[in-house]
């Protein structure tokens, strides 16, 4: 499965972790090989101009997910796009603190949220955010076990 990353802001990222975590996310998930995300890393002004146009809020926020095909929806002959994770560095640096993480660890539960996102899951009601957020949970500390000691 591809995973493109554009950064476009102007904090220090590991692009490279998050890529490698997306793929994780993508495997473990069971998502096609053919099927291809793209992990955007902007900065306030754009997410906000994001958050506002597609949700109708004002103001930055961490992530936005914008899915475009499910997994097994797209003809064989036609790419299939999982859909695109919009990032915000600077908010999740912000708020990582509250959450007793750092930027690099709420960057990565922001990815791995986006991805649930593409792939159907929500937190509208609290059974389905006791779900989403444990999953979240378990794929962090599956990824967080293959990497090697630092």
């Amino acid at each position: 499965m591809a995973v493109f990353l554009a950064d476009e802001q102007h904090l220090t990222v590991d692009t490279d972790d998050l890529v490698a975590l997306a793929r994780h996310v993508l495997q473990a998930e069971r998502v096609p090989e053919d099927m291809e995300v793209a992990l955007l890393l902007v900065d306030e002004e754009s997410i906000s101009a994001l958050n506002e146009q597609h949700l109708g809020h004002e103001g930055p926020t961490d992530v936005l997910a914008f899915p475009i095909d499910q997994p097994g929806e797209t003809p064989p002959d036609v790419p299939a796009i999982l859909g695109d994770v919009v990032l915000c560095p600077a908010v999740a640096s912000a708020q990582a603190p509250r959450f007793g993480r750092g930027t690099h660890d709420e960057l990565r539960m922001l990815t791995v949220h986006g991805l649930l996102h593409l792939l159907g899951m929500d937190h509208a009601d609290e059974a389905e955010e006791r779900a989403m957020f444990g999953r979240t949970d378990e794929l962090l500390a599956s990824f967080a076990a293959q990497q090697p000691d630092p």
